[in-house]
């Protein structure tokens, strides 16, 4: 059953989407590039379905969940909206690979070659290939999901022969910073990454890097998605 929104509930979201996109759009301008360039994901995880038909109402089509069970049910709770464009962005278990291969359109999290090839072969051969970015650790964190910098080109050399995934770029979490120079530094960085890969794969157009404490950072760094939750749907639970 569809969710039912009430008319505050929208209010809440148009006015935080609205912002969101006024932001990205004085970010672009200072930065002298075309806000229509970069386009904002918004990340719904751990956020009910009626935050997303909220948004859905408000014109945004692209949204990016992490845990693959919460997403399936939502995806299954709004299946008639056809034209939502599903982005998983967490970290993918081996046992959950086969339900992010039959309900997403772009998967942003792959980070090795594992994954890369349970992917592809779970991909449904009637769906269109799966819109893959390369998960990179730019900041180098132990803890952190991603492959190595030096990693990319072995795995894109995979992703790109594969039949049921597109390689599309690259994208990256870096080290949470309130320093603007740093968060700069790091997605310089991830930019000379995408910027060399490119020269191999002239087609790939996506550099997902930016959230909702360093969209500036990431936008003057060339960052043409940027992933938002929290100016959008409030903070998590």
């Amino acid at each position: 059953m569809t969710p039912q929104l009430t008319d505050k509930y929208m209010v809440t979201i148009a006015e935080r989407l609205t912002s969101a996109y006024a932001r990205i759009a004085e970010a672009a301008h200072k930065a002298q590039r075309n806000s229509n360039d970069i386009t904002l994901l918004a990340v719904s995880k751990t956020k009910p379905a009626t935050d997303i038909m909220a948004a859905y109402e408000q014109g945004q089509r692209q949204f990016g969940e992490s845990y693959v069970q919460e997403a399936v049910d939502k995806i299954a709770q709004l299946d008639t909206f056809s034209d939502i464009v599903w982005h998983f962005i967490g970290p993918i278990q081996s046992n959950k690979s086969a339900l992010v291969a039959a309900n997403f359109a772009w998967v942003q999290s792959v980070d090795r070659l594992k994954i890369a090839k349970r992917l592809n072969s779970q991909r449904p051969e009637t769906m269109p290939p799966l819109n893959v970015l390369i998960q990179v650790n730019i900041s180098e964190e132990e803890a952190k999901s991603g492959c190595h910098p030096n990693e990319i080109t072995e795995l894109a050399q995979y992703i790109d022969q594969c039949a049921h995934l597109q390689l599309r770029g690259l994208m990256a979490i870096p080290a949470k910073s309130d320093d603007a120079n740093t968060q700069i530094q790091y997605f310089e960085q991830l930019q000379t990454c995408f910027d060399k890969l490119q020269t191999q794969y002239p087609h790939i157009d996506t550099l997902s890097m930016g959230m909702s404490n360093d969209v500036e950072a990431a936008i003057a760094a060339g960052s043409t998605m940027v992933r938002i939750g929290t100016d959008i749907f409030g903070t998590r639970t």
